[in-house]
């Protein structure tokens, strides 16, 4: 609901590579490779990318007391690269607490964000553009994961 927010979630659809170096993931092979295996998804480019971002942390700062916390955090990669990573566009969309980290049994307390996300890839949402002063279908991508390697073991299975 945002106009200046709005007018930037389709920056990403113009390419910003300089001398063939890829400045931005949507200059990526990645990001191309997407758009050509769902053109129902890259053809509305208002739908929104996201990163999932999670890593554990002792926030008693002690290894005596053993406690662990895990924020989930998404990302926007629509927006350019000066506002994608401000806080006000990373999404606390969970965390998970507990004596120790939740290991493999992550994926029980990425569920409901999991089945949340399907429901915006299959079924969408009708949204307002306030930018273009109208509604459209957006539908949403979890395109990656950013972690360090126990992370992603784990969130990856």
């Amino acid at each position: 609901m945002s106009p200046r927010t709005a007018e930037h979630m389709t920056w990403h659809q113009s390419p910003h590579a300089v001398d063939g170096v890829m400045v931005y993931p949507s200059d990526g092979e990645a990001w191309k490779h997407f758009n050509n295996m769902h053109h129902h998804f890259s053809a509305e480019p208002r739908n929104v990318r996201l990163g999932l971002c999670t890593d554990g942390f002792n926030p008693f700062e002690s290894f005596a007391a053993p406690y662990s916390c895990w924020p989930v955090i998404l990302t926007v990669y629509n927006l350019p690269p000066g506002m994608c990573m401000r806080p006000e566009f990373m999404f606390l969309s969970m965390v998970i607490l507990g004596p120790s980290s939740p290991g493999r049994n992550i994926d029980v307390c990425l569920r409901p964000l999991i089945d949340e996300l399907t429901q915006l890839w299959s079924s969408a949402a009708l949204t307002y553009d306030i930018s273009r002063k109208q509604n459209f279908i957006m539908r949403a991508a979890l395109m990656w994961t950013i972690n360090d390697f126990p992370a992603y073991g784990m969130v990856s299975g």
